[in-house]
């Protein structure tokens, strides 16, 4: 079995995630850059689920704090003012986190979304077979039929005001952008916070996104996804693939399969020091 070295694949995610030796990101320019070498990362790191993260790419390896004066959380002014701006895509995508996206990779994810280029009747399909809650269905027609909605003024159209409903309305705004049917675009001076999103339709937000995934099929669609995670982590499990994405482990087994095949990944590895087979990069194995 091809053995890799844990020091050389602790090297690479250094390298990776941003992390010392490498200057940390100081810049909404340098953060802009690092999505897009990566294609995807998380906007704070999430427990369980290794991947880079903004929050890490600027304050480093370390919980993030609960005080609002920490200099990491400089990331959450970037962040909001990047919404609407079209220079990544932001929402709760994997794991329903937030997650940010390169412009180049969103396709590929949205190919893989229930999303046939109707937006006006997606929806609706997707309620009738089960994969929308009644609370995501009332959401999406509201954005739907009256524009971009702040959180307050959505929960109001949703007749999901009521303080019981609020987890409900919670789960389906994860769930909608999970679906990449909807977005946050800005942020809105309303509540108890002064702070709510302003959510969108994905399709009338970023109009040409239909069009750009249509011809991306979607067993295409997960190896170059599979692929842009091992170019962040250098090697992974199996099972971390299906925990990331959610995707059944039949389909990731083949999209492995056809990045082992075309010599992306190599099968079989084995990491010193830690149990079960890894697939890794050609290059991690010297």
């Amino acid at each position: 079995m091809p053995l890799l070295d844990p020091k050389c694949l602790q090297a690479y995610r250094a390298r990776t995630f941003c992390l010392p030796p490498a200057s940390p990101i100081a810049s909404p320019a340098q953060a802009l850059d690092f999505v897009n070498r990566r294609g995807f990362v998380f906007f704070w790191p999430i427990k369980g689920i290794l991947l880079p993260s903004l929050w890490m790419a600027v304050a480093g390896d370390r919980p993030v704090p609960d005080a609002h004066d920490d200099p990491g959380h400089i990331t959450w002014r970037w962040k909001d003012e990047a919404l609407g701006r079209r220079i990544w895509y932001y929402a709760k995508v994997l794991r329903r986190k937030a997650t940010l996206i390169s412009l180049d990779i969103v396709p590929y994810f949205y190919a893989l979304s229930e999303n046939y280029g109707s937006p006006e009747e997606d929806y609706l399909l997707a309620y009738e077979q089960g994969h929308l809650t009644l609370a995501a269905k009332n959401i999406y027609a509201a954005i739907l039929s009256e524009g971009p909605l702040d959180t307050i003024s959505l929960r109001k159209a949703a007749r999901l005001s009521a303080p019981a409903a609020e987890a409900e309305f919670n789960r389906a705004l994860e769930q909608l952008q999970a679906a990449f049917a909807i977005l946050p675009i800005g942020v809105a001076p309303v509540g108890a916070w002064r702070y709510a999103f302003i959510y969108e339709i994905v399709a009338r937000h970023y109009p040409d996104l239909p069009e750009r995934a249509r011809a991306i099929g979607e067993a295409e669609a997960r190896q170059k996804l599979i692929e842009l995670y091992f170019r962040s982590l250098g090697a992974a499990q199996a099972k971390d693939v299906s925990r990331l994405f959610g995707w059944p482990p039949e389909l990731v087994r083949r999209a492995l399969k056809s990045l082992v095949q075309s010599r992306i990944l190599v099968e079989a590895v084995t990491c010193d020091g830690q149990p079960g087979e890894w697939l890794a990069l050609p290059e991690l194995l010297g």
